[in-house]
């Protein structure tokens, strides 16, 4: 019984934060860990879900933002609402990611990675250069902010938080239907065995490029929700590092788990944007001339390395990914016994 209302007492806690904590600082990393939770939870749908490994994800999130960034900013003298971008941006977005995963249906494995790798570096050099449009280097600032009934959300953190934990409870709302619809097992049929899958009757190019639709859909509304916040866009904030980082929050939650995924992103969150600073403000304090967030990339890794060796299935790893792990690691010739099998009677 505890264990069944544990998860709603969040759900009536979490609102609750602006109003016990007044610090700022505070509710500020709340709303900004809450576009990387979008991010994780739409990059969970590709990787978690369909198994297709992508490490350019961070595009899909300069897309959406720059969408937002030249149709809601003085730029070009557009300014669609802000309600009205969320879905522009997604589906813009949706758009791209299909276009990604068009000439990628046939790969799989490292040689998908490098591609979607490609893609993550060729868009943001791609607004660099366009400069007459993006202002190049420099980005978009002075961008739409939004409002709601006309409150004005201004520079005030918190109509943001409360924005972040609206479009959060919506990601894992879909996410959870995606996960347990037809769709959704054919993602996983497809990540377990493709070639299975397809004998089966999935239609595994529709399903991927599902996915990356999908997928890209939720770095759409994670790049319009952020862009507006920061006021600015530029290329430096998309780079191959925040690809990393989004797929670290995965493996260290749990690759398919839709809560492990949203506590994943929080410690890395919380770590990227409060521990580290502050070791560094602690440092600097006792005399120390050490700069810690210099390091993060060295602790990803070592989370990461811990993680794969101590608990490969992450901090909270979903059901079927806990059990096909503990089954491969009981007897290591499983899977192969099983597809040797499987191709046996097919033939």
């Amino acid at each position: 019984m505890l264990r069944r209302a544990l998860p709603w007492a969040w759900v009536i806690l979490i609102p609750l934060v602006p109003l016990i904590d007044r610090n700022q600082s505070h509710i500020n990393f709340l709303a900004d860990a809450g576009a990387f939770m979008l991010l994780a939870l739409g990059l969970n749908i590709v990787v978690g879900f369909a198994g297709l490994l992508d490490l350019g994800y961070a595009a899909f999130f300069a897309i959406g933002s720059y969408a937002y960034a030249m149709l809601a900013s003085p730029q070009f003298g557009i300014h669609v609402p802000f309600w009205v971008m969320l879905f522009v941006a997604s589906a813009i977005a949706a758009v791209f990611g299909i276009l990604l995963g068009a000439p990628t249906l046939r790969l799989r494995g490292d040689y998908l990675a490098i591609v979607t790798l490609g893609f993550g570096e060729i868009v943001p050099q791609t607004f660099l250069n366009l400069s007459k449009y993006t202002n190049g280097p420099n980005g978009i600032s002075s961008l739409d902010q939004p409002t709601f009934f006309g409150f004005a959300f201004g520079f005030n953190p918190v109509p943001y938080f409360y924005l972040m934990l609206a479009l959060i409870a919506l990601a894992i709302w879909v996410a959870n239907n995606l996960r347990d619809s037809r769709l959704g097992r054919a993602w996983m049929a497809i990540r377990e065995d493709e070639l299975a899958a397809k004998h089966m009757g999935i239609n595994t190019t529709t399903a991927k490029l599902a996915a990356f639709a999908l997928g890209a859909s939720f770095s759409g509304l994670a790049g319009v929700a952020y862009a507006s916040k920061l006021q600015l866009v530029s290329p430096d904030e998309f780079q191959f590092s925040v690809s990393v980082l989004i797929l670290s929050m995965l493996v260290l939650g749990g690759m398919g788990s839709i809560l492990g995924v949203v506590v994943g992103s929080f410690l890395l969150s919380l770590i990227n944007n409060l521990v580290l600073p502050q070791a560094t403000g602690i440092a600097h304090s006792i005399g120390l001339n050490v700069d810690f967030t210099n390091y993060r990339f060295m602790l990803y890794g070592v989370i990461l390395v811990a993680a794969m060796l101590f608990r490969p299935e992450g901090l909270i790893p979903s059901r079927q990914r806990r059990a096909e792990l503990r089954a491969s690691l009981a007897d290591p010739t499983l899977v192969e016994r099983e597809n040797v099998e499987y191709s046996q009677a097919t033939l």
